[in-house]
């Protein structure tokens, strides 16, 4: 299993590093130039290279909108620099809107009224009203986290009366602890926690009560409960005498009390190198859509109130490679995906950590530090520059600020290659933000962009760069990109921003935006969509988004819609578009996705049971029953993993196939006919292997009938 992973400074629980280094060519960043029309013939006559990567962005299908938190760093009581006036202002230069505090697994030992932290260091000038004047500095809002481990409900209560009524902060977020599936309940223990019970149904129980002492002050406060990422360790892990994993006995237990859960991502252990941990964050959306399945799972209709935090992010836990180029590309990139994703916050793991390993990346120092600015320290005879000198991933984080800001809209943008990641966002005053990421270190790519929903104007777009040779955000703004094709330079990013044709967009339209489409009901073949209508509507239309493109699934004059003949076990994502009376388009609505089930009336029934799990392998049972009024013999059974990285390793009481996420299940040759009626079962098992979360097949086939069940 994967190391647990741990916040803390780095006398405390050690500096997290990356493992290897990369070296790479350096290049200078070439940008296409239009023609004019007296040149068109002698450009005929030349060759016009081919592009090598093609984007297409649709302001058609919305990915939610961005909130006033999206962009968050940590900050921690034992970093003598996290007040410094140079942090605020670089914070509100980048856009920052969260702050959290009081620093990771230190949370769980901090004392906010008399600012000790027993058997940790707790640097001068550190406390909460100091760290709050940083905060409004910077323009951004706390996210504090209420000491669980050695803490009381009424400790987490006083906090809120001090920060909200003595103080009037208006403090919104709070979680409850740090990373308490980390207390030892599972073999590792990183994590301080003084309680006698450690399972996560006492934590649950917690929860219930420091929420309601909390929201006894304050009702307005905002409450998040401490979950496991799918995938990461502990996910799976069933403790003695619970009865289910960390993720499944919490949200059982606290769904009606909490606004938010907290979930935590790196990418992986010191051996990670960076193209590695660029590669695996294309696991995240996965990995975030089964949290949000876990709180449908609990919270039913009550789920979309309950949001999700990714309140730590980085690329690794420990080695190097952490301030170098490579992690400024993943910072970019992992925040403007966990955005797309359902995040409405995401906070860097760390403002200030220290140095660690030293090595050479990309021709330059790499302190193997964590923090998103230098803390002055040193490792040996190296020392980091100046206090608060930016590394990587802050330009990575302030690169996203380029596209937009609270309430505009992410909307979906695809790439044609893996080394270039493209993410786009429709602003409120109508302009278009696309955001390329080339992660090749040694070849400039040429990008063809391409649109739907979104006609540029002839002005040449706005483009601001962070390549080699850059020691900031540049404005390269009338260099020759167009809004159909940019050259994007190695290891480098490019913002491009485009105003629309005049009298095109949702601005051109009579219609406001809809509300967020409901599910009202769902069958195994239907689905009930309801929404709040918008001004000016003449009808809206209902569409279902498939990577960057849509199609159209459904239209009405009024507010509510059922879809049908869709296929059983089956996820879709749909937005609501609102036209006018001369059929001119709204912005969307921010999505929904939902899942069909089963048939009720089915022929067969099937009992999917994950026996045990240790992170990334699993023991399951499957059991079949024929319902029909005929004996089955010779019976098979088919289902789809929601993944592509999960699989059957090996089984028994049957023989197992699987072609890419298809399995098949034959009977043995010695098996005899399932009875009718239900009068006879089988079960076969099987010993499974996940990379990434771990979700049950949503439909189960007996013969090519879907079952009941799952």
């Amino acid at each position: 299993m994967p190391l647990p992973q741990r916040s803390g400074p780095p006398a405390a629980a050690g500096p997290r590093r990356l493992a290897r280094a990369a070296a790479a060519l350096a290049a200078a960043l070439a940008l296409s130039s239009p023609l004019d029309a007296a040149g068109a013939a002698s450009a005929a006559a030349r060759e016009v290279p081919a592009a090598d990567v093609d984007v297409r962005i649709n302001t058609q299908a919305s990915l939610g909108r961005m909130t006033d938190v999206a962009r968050g760093v940590n900050t921690a009581v034992w970093d003598s620099h996290m007040n410094d006036p140079e942090v605020a202002a670089l914070m509100k230069a980048a856009d920052v809107g969260a702050m959290r505090y009081p620093g990771g697994s230190y949370a769980d030992i901090y004392h906010w009224e008399t600012h000790t932290a027993p058997g940790g260091y707790v640097a001068p000038g550190t406390g909460f009203d100091a760290f709050m004047g940083t905060v409004r500095a910077a323009g951004a809002q706390p996210i504090l986290i209420a000491n669980y481990g050695s803490g009381t409900p009424e400790e987490a209560a006083g906090w809120v009366r001090y920060a909200n009524v003595t103080k009037d902060y208006g403090v919104r977020y709070w979680e409850i602890g740090n990373e308490i599936y980390g207390n030892g309940h599972y073999g590792n223990g990183w994590e301080h926690d003084e309680h006698e019970d450690k399972s996560p149904r006492e934590y649950a129980r917690q929860v219930r009560a420091y929420a309601e002492a909390m929201k006894a002050v304050d009702p307005t406060v905002e409450i998040g409960a401490v979950l496991t990422t799918p995938g990461h360790w502990p996910d799976g892990v069933v403790g003695e005498g619970d009865p289910g994993d960390w993720n499944h006995t919490v949200l059982s237990e606290v769904t009606d009390v909490i606004d938010f859960v907290s979930v935590h991502w790196y990418a992986g252990g010191s051996d990670t190198t960076a193209e590695d941990a660029m590669a695996r964050l294309a696991r995240l959306p996965g990995e975030l859509r089964e949290v949000r399945n876990q709180i449908d799972r609990y919270a039913g209709a009550d789920s979309p109130r309950i949001g999700i935090a990714l309140t730590e992010i980085n690329t690794n836990t420990g080695g190097a490679l952490l301030t170098a180029r490579p992690n400024g590309l993943f910072a970019a990139d992992a925040y403007l995906t966990a955005l797309e994703n359902g995040v409405f916050t995401v906070d860097w793991w760390n403002t200030h950590n220290g140095p660690g390993r030293i090595t050479t990346v990309d021709g330059e120092t790499d302190y193997g530090d964590m923090g998103m600015l230098s803390s002055g320290s040193c490792t040996g005879d190296v020392c980091e520059p100046a206090p608060n000198t930016p590394f990587h991933p802050y330009y990575g984080m302030k690169m996203t600020s380029e596209l937009g800001t609270a309430g505009d809209t992410l909307v979906a943008a695809a790439s044609s290659a893996q080394d270039v990641s493209a993410h786009a966002v429709h602003r409120r005053d109508g302009r278009l933000s696309v955001l390329l990421v080339n992660k090749d270190p040694d070849a400039a790519r040429t990008v063809d962009l391409a649109y739907t929903g979104f006609t540029p104007s002839a002005a040449a777009p706005e483009v601001s760069r962070y390549a080699r040779g850059d020691s900031d955000i540049t404005d390269v703004t009338g260099d020759g990109a167009s809004a159909s094709r940019v050259t994007v330079p190695p290891y480098g990013m490019l913002a491009v921003t485009l105003a629309p044709q005049a009298g095109t967009g949702p601005a051109a339209s009579g219609a406001g935006t809809p509300g967020a489409p409901r599910l009202e009901a769902v069958t195994d073949t239907t689905a009930r969509l309801s929404w709040e209508g918008a001004r000016g509507a003449a009808r809206h239309l209902v569409q279902e988004r498939d990577g960057a493109h849509t199609r159209l699934v459904g239209e009405t004059t009024g507010t509510s819609v059922t879809l049908r003949n869709l296929p059983p076990g089956s996820t879709h994502t749909v937005n609501v578009l609102a036209a006018d009376a001369s059929g001119r388009l709204s912005a969307p609505s921010t999505p929904l996705t939902f899942t069909t089930g089963t048939p009720p009336d089915a022929a067969c029934t099937v009992t999917y049971h994950r026996d045990t799990s240790w992170g990334n392998g699993f023991v399951a049972t499957v059991t079949v029953r024929n319902l029909s009024d005929t004996p089955i013999t010779g019976w098979t059974v088919d289902w789809d993993w929601p993944t592509d990285r999960q699989s059957v390793s090996s089984g028994w009481n049957a023989t197992f196939h699987q072609t890419g996420r298809h399995v098949r299940v034959t009977a043995p040759e010695s098996a005899g006919p399932l009875a009718p009626d239900g009068g006879s079962a089988v079960s076969f098992g099987f010993v499974g292997a996940n990379d990434g979360p771990n979700p049950e097949p949503t439909v189960f086939r007996l013969n090519g009938a879907v079952c009941s069940g799952g």
